[in-house]
């Protein structure tokens, strides 16, 4: 029988803890509450955890601490939904920044978090894990480009900025994260916007082609970003992280 996945609710209030467990659990998941950081990482440590539920404002270690430390470079990857009473753009903006997948404000309904739980493990497992375990990390540099992920933006070889719109820095560090790797249209969408595709949608089309514009790219002999046919697109130049642009060729 196939093991129900395990999500774990970490809020110092005990009502919605509960009352989360219970709802979960009622649909075909395993729940875990935890109070605060500390018995966060005990269930952490003795068992296997799927998804994270995150409240910011916790005592002690707060969730913003909790999201940054579990997206450091020697931790496992696991998705994390931050639910908090905290609806400040800013705070949603920063959470989502360090590395949680999804932002709720209180109140909430159940039927959505769980809504929101389903489409963030269906994102997280399009990708095989060798690929859906990778963490985004601060600097990603492929040719004379470098993406920074914490300003958003792209430096050339002469390091002047380039900026990105919201829409095409998500693809641009999608792509960059999972390099020489084919990605059909469906996965971009989903691990971009979190939706679907249907048949006549070609946003990612279109995106691809003001990336390739952002870099410079020949369109019909690209370097960067490839089309293959009938499948999707692929990140041909390989990654590295930190450290300056390689000097251009």
């Amino acid at each position: 029988m196939e093991r129900p996945d395990h999500i774990l609710i970490v809020d110092d209030d005990p009502g919605i803890r509960e009352m989360l467990t219970r709802y979960l659990e009622r649909q075909g998941l395993r729940a875990t509450g935890a109070a605060d950081g500390r018995e966060m990482r005990r269930v952490l440590a003795r068992e296997r955890v799927d998804l994270l539920v995150l409240d910011l404002m916790l005592p002690g270690e707060d969730g913003i601490s909790l999201c940054r430390a579990l997206r450091a470079p020697d931790q496992r990857f696991l998705p994390i939904v931050i639910l908090s009473a905290r609806s400040d753009e800013a705070d949603r903006i920063l959470g989502l920044e360090l590395g949680a997948d999804d932002y709720l404000s209180k109140p909430f309904a159940a039927r959505e978090l769980l809504a929101r739980v389903h489409a963030v493990l269906r994102r997280t497992r399009m990708l095989p894990p060798p690929i859906a375990a990778e963490t985004p990390l601060p600097m990603l540099c492929f040719g004379e480009w470098t993406l920074d992920t914490v300003a958003r933006h792209l430096l050339d070889g002469a390091g002047t900025v380039v900026s990105l719109s919201g829409a095409e820095y998500r693809l641009l560090r999608v792509l960059l994260q999972h390099p020489q790797r084919i990605l059909d249209r469906d996965q971009l969408l989903q691990l971009t916007q979190g939706r679907d595709a249907d048949a006549l949608d070609r946003s990612i089309d279109l995106l691809v082609s003001r990336v390739r514009q952002r870099l410079r790219d020949d369109p019909r002999e690209p370097r960067y970003i490839k089309t293959v046919r009938s499948e999707g697109y692929v990140f041909c130049l390989p990654v590295r992280t930190g450290g300056a642009p390689a000097p251009a060729p």
